[in-house]
């Protein structure tokens, strides 16, 4: 059954003014339509942002046990229909239906740790001076905040930033992005039943150059929460800045995973693939350069080739999938073309590097290279795809320097026993997230997310470090009218 997915403003659902649709169909076959969606206009999307605006006032003056409440229900509500979700999402993305039922299982326990923020204190009280001041803090919404969100965590990643916003009392515009804007549909739908009041959240899909840019630039937007490509963040925080709203970016990542000689050689290279693999690669986390020590380069690569060559490409429906398809022709054509140069450019593709025959589907066989140079487009440059690159070192403090020598930083690992080795990676890896003995890919939803350099604003998401972008700091203090 085709889906006719419609946006959400001011508590109403609409088609776009324009009657422009754009269609969905299934990656890993694509014979089927999944649906279709609107494409909103400049107009469409101001309504929305000035509907936010309208509802802020009442919304952030309900108390914060009350918008616990709302998000409560809607942690169950959701919680109730994840199934569905879930396998609505495999059909759209290709994302294997395990991984979004931990997806959707995750977006619960995300709105559950945010409704019980508003159970916390959100300020401090500070000794005045004289000895009679009140003297205290308080935390306070910015105001409307617009949330722009990547296609490959169509439901975490908007909950992520969607949760904290509305707990701390902003209402929201957000734009899904364009291949996953029907499984945004339909978590708006769940989101509708918690009895948000009209205007709160609002959802607008459509073209990032239209609907992205009125979100950035439009004077009632006081905050602009984005995770996606370095070229557009760029754009973002340039439209922020001269504004002078506060902007949030979580951007690319050129992941690396070092495999020290003394590692668990079966652990490492299980869990370095499963990193580069899974999800077909489709993760600013995914481990894409695996860093070995020399000495052990020979094993580590016959391993983890063989057991690469054993991957199945599956329908993602199938609970046991384990790489299903990459989510849009354009993707499966950009990947496989740089797959190419890299082959061109003098890096040995050891297994996979192709589509295979007899899917209809944009599947990528899973694909390995050996003598990568550190400086080309596979050592440097985000693929986004089930493509992995091997780069030798001679030592640990080479590998190092091999593991930072790139613009990104949000995620890095190392496979070792020796806990000399493994503090010396914790202080000298330049990323948000470091792993020891585990894939660089996930993170605990209640624990902070981001990256350095070029991956992230330095800002951070999820957890309690959440309430430091979507909250501004007020100072009170308090004097008796009197002198006494």
């Amino acid at each position: 059954m085709s889906i006719e997915a419609k946006q959400y403003i001011n508590g109403e659902w609409t088609g776009s003014a324009s009657g422009q649709r754009a269609t969905r169909e299934n990656p890993s076959n694509i014979n089927e339509t999944i649906g279709n969606y609107p494409l909103a206009s400049a107009e469409e999307t101001n309504a929305a942002i000035e509907a936010a605006h309208r509802a802020l006032p009442a919304w952030k003056a309900m108390p914060w046990p009350a918008r616990s409440e709302i998000l409560h229900r809607a942690a169950n509500i959701l919680d109730e229909n994840k199934e569905e979700l879930a396998r609505l999402m495999t059909r759209e993305m290709g994302k294997p239906i395990a991984e979004a039922r931990g997806e959707l299982k995750r977006g619960v326990v995300l709105l559950r740790y945010y409704a019980g923020e508003g159970m916390r204190p959100s300020g401090e009280v500070f000794p005045a001076s004289d000895g009679k001041t009140l003297l205290y803090s308080n935390r306070i919404p910015l105001g409307v905040v617009g949330i722009i969100t990547p296609w490959n965590f169509p439901v975490a990643i908007p909950l992520w930033k969607m949760a904290p916003a509305l707990i701390y009392g902003n209402t929201v515009v957000w734009k899904p992005a364009e291949p996953s804007s029907i499984t945004g549909f339909a978590l708006m739908q769940l989101l509708e039943k918690a009895g948000f009041p009209k205007g709160v959240i609002n959802m607008v899909a459509g073209n990032g150059a239209i609907v992205g840019q009125c979100i950035t630039s439009h004077p009632l937007v006081h905050g602009i929460s984005f995770t996606g490509s370095n070229d557009v963040g760029r754009k973002v925080a340039l439209a922020a800045v001269e504004r002078g709203v506060k902007y949030q970016l979580e951007m690319g990542g050129k992941n690396p995973t070092i495999v020290a000689a003394d590692a668990d050689m079966r652990k490492a290279v299980d869990l370095t693939l499963s990193a580069a693999m899974r999800f077909a690669g489709q993760k600013c986390t995914a481990t894409s350069r695996v860093i070995v020590e020399e000495s052990i380069v020979p094993a580590f690569t016959e391993m983890i080739v063989e057991k690469a060559r054993s991957i199945k490409l599956s329908d993602p429906l199938e609970d046991d999938c384990y790489l299903g398809p990459v989510v849009t022709q354009t993707q499966h054509s950009n990947i496989l073309a740089s797959v190419g140069r890299s082959a061109k450019n003098g890096a040995s593709l050891l297994t996979g590097g192709k589509a295979p025959d007899g899917k209809q589907g944009y599947f990528i066989e899973p694909t390995i290279f050996g003598r990568v140079d550190p400086s080309s487009e596979l050592g440097q440059r985000e693929i986004f795809g089930p493509v992995l690159g091997i780069i030798p070192a001679r030592n640990l403090e080479h590998a190092l320097e091999l593991a930072n020598d790139v613009k990104f930083g949000l995620s890095a690992a190392i496979f070792s026993r020796d806990i000399s080795r493994i503090l010396k990676f914790i202080k000298s890896a330049e990323a948000g997230m470091i792993k020891i003995n585990g894939e660089t890919a996930g993170v605990e939803p209640h624990a902070p997310f981001g990256g350095l350099k070029q991956s992230s604003s330095h800002s951070r998401e999820q957890g309690r470090a959440a309430i430091e972008f979507f909250t501004s700091i007020q100072t009170i203090a308090i004097s008796p009218a009197d002198d006494q």
